[in-house]
């Protein structure tokens, strides 16, 4: 109907879509695994505050969900990463978990403002170390990467890479038609620019001419419905030395809790050797 009579208020609707976040359940929350006492942060970020926990000490690791999470998707990370030696700070983003809502207003959000939220974590609590992303959480270290954001090793789970995939799947779900895209598309880019500027492979691309990038490691799972495993596969060919590892019948959640992807993660963000000492692990392609 929109696309036949008035493909401008299709344009708006798909743009309150676009931004609306997922209602998570309690049941989705539940911790999985027992974590050592935490101390409570609390970030004052433009109208809001940012709800976060840190752990321990030492080189700080960074865990940053992606669209719709929460810090404590990556309970998993805790205990190793610890026992390895780090300091462990996770938080909520903006509207997401127990953090405010952000720029949008409640239950919506933007990549910007979650690469914005990160920034302003670090700021706060001390320069990274390791950074360990999450399908969107990826994407807005990206962004925090091309605005000056710098670490010593990253760690990618299910990188969202390419939005205009998700902006098709929207699009055949919702039956949108190209006059109502061509209408959301022109509002998007007019508060954000195109959305071709956020696809993390071409962004990577770019960073790398222009100064050296973290030493990278990515996990994707074959069978991730979210996410594409070959847009993994594209980042990973344009940053500099970076390896992908793949997984099969974790999806794209269930494999934040994969001890083998826990061990792994840790064990690269743990030493310089760690690339080394991973060998085949980590050096395996999408024809593996």
């Amino acid at each position: 109907m929109f696309e036949r009579v008035a493909p401008s208020a299709g344009g708006r609707l798909l743009e309150s879509i676009w931004f609306r976040l997922p209602t998570v359940s309690e049941k989705a929350r539940r911790l999985r695994v027992e974590l050592p006492e935490a101390t409570a942060l609390e970030l004052p970020f433009e109208n809001g505050t940012i709800r976060g926990k840190s752990w321990g000490d030492g080189p700080t690791v960074y865990l940053v969900h992606g669209w719709g999470g929460w810090g404590l998707q990556f309970a998993s990370f805790v205990s190793p990463l610890l026992e390895a030696g780090f300091r462990v700070v996770t938080f909520d983003a903006p509207s997401h978990g127990e953090s405010e809502p952000g720029r949008e207003g409640p239950k919506r959000a933007t990549i910007p403002e979650m690469a914005d939220a990160f920034r302003a974590m670090v700021a706060a609590y001390g320069p990274a170390y390791g950074v360990v992303a999450h399908s969107i959480g990826a994407t807005a270290v990206t962004l925090a990467l091309r605005d000056g954001f710098s670490a010593r090793r990253v760690v990618f789970i299910a990188t969202a890479t390419d939005f205009r995939d998700g902006l098709a799947q929207y699009e055949a779900h919702f039956g949108f038609g190209p006059k109502t895209r061509e209408q959301f598309l022109r509002r998007f880019t007019r508060r954000f620019g195109p959305l071709d500027n956020f696809a993390v492979a071409p962004m990577v691309d770019s960073l790398a001419e222009e100064r050296e990038l973290p030493a990278l490691l990515v996990f994707h799972d074959r069978s991730d419905r979210e996410t594409s495993a070959e847009g993994s596969a594209k980042v990973v060919d344009v940053w500099p030395g970076a390896r992908l590892h793949l997984t099969d019948d974790l999806g794209h959640n269930r494999i934040l809790r994969d001890p083998a992807v826990v061990t792994a993660a840790t064990a690269f963000l743990s030493t310089e050797r760690a690339v080394g000492e991973l060998g085949g692990v980590v050096q395996e392609t999408m024809q593996g």
